[in-house]
């Protein structure tokens, strides 16, 4: 059995090991970030020389997916921090869940491509107090985590449901996606990285998250004022 020094001793290092992964991490971010730079200038050269198809699919693709390793990176060193939250009364649900479904719809985001997301209000008032930016995060994260489970070959719409649960709660549910060929389950240290920061957010502000099979199901509380 390990003394209360030596297991001090393995905690001290673990929280270095920990806080240079981190940093690691975030410089790699930074250098992915400058690397999408690089590229999508030369893809911007090779659409201007009028350069084989090919070519250009190629380099599209590559841009997607240094996007996607930055993105996850980011997400990566979000949840390592500290939530800071600054939340302020009067949020509303509806246009948060809005604005990230017009996001998704217009443009590719994160390595992701355009979602065709319907999105269903089952009442007229979902206001809380939130951290909005926050909140918005954690939304646009899930949201994102579903569009990585759709197929390319054969897309499929994503339904965003909103509707008043108990006690003052909101529930939101996403369908569409096929959770199944998610790397792990949620909470068991294998769940995507986006929805785990997403949850963790959602618990700073008193909801929670579940992961299943079909569905993906948040609760919210709300004061509906």
């Amino acid at each position: 059995m390990q003394s209360a020094s030596a297991k001090a001793t393995d905690t001290a290092a673990l929280e270095r090991l920990g806080g240079a992964t981190l940093q690691i991490v975030h410089d790699l971010k930074n250098q992915l970030n400058g690397l999408k730079l690089y590229a999508t200038f030369l893809r911007k050269r090779l659409d201007r020389d009028d350069q084989p198809q090919d070519e250009r699919e190629t380099l599209a693709k590559l841009i997607s997916g240094l996007d996607r390793a930055a993105k996850d990176l980011t997400a990566l060193v979000r949840y390592a921090r500290p939530l800071e939250l600054h939340k302020q009364p009067g949020v509303d649900i509806k246009q948060i869940i809005t604005n990230v479904i017009t996001e998704a719809a217009e443009r590719e985001t994160g390595g992701l491509p355009k979602a065709v997301i319907a999105s269903h209000f089952e009442g007229d008032s979902f206001v809380g107090e939130f951290d909005p930016s926050a909140l918005s995060e954690a939304i646009k994260a899930i949201t994102d985590d579903v569009r990585a489970t759709i197929s390319r070959k054969d897309p499929q719409p994503i339904s965003i449901t909103v509707r008043a649960g108990e006690a003052n709660q909101t529930a939101i549910e996403w369908r569409g996606g096929r959770f199944n060929l998610r790397n792990g389950a949620l909470g068991q240290g294998g769940g995507a990285i986006h929805t785990e920061l997403a949850a963790k957010i959602i618990e700073a502000h008193g909801g929670n998250l579940a992961c299943h099979n079909d569905v993906i199901q948040v609760s919210l509380p709300i004061s509906n004022e």
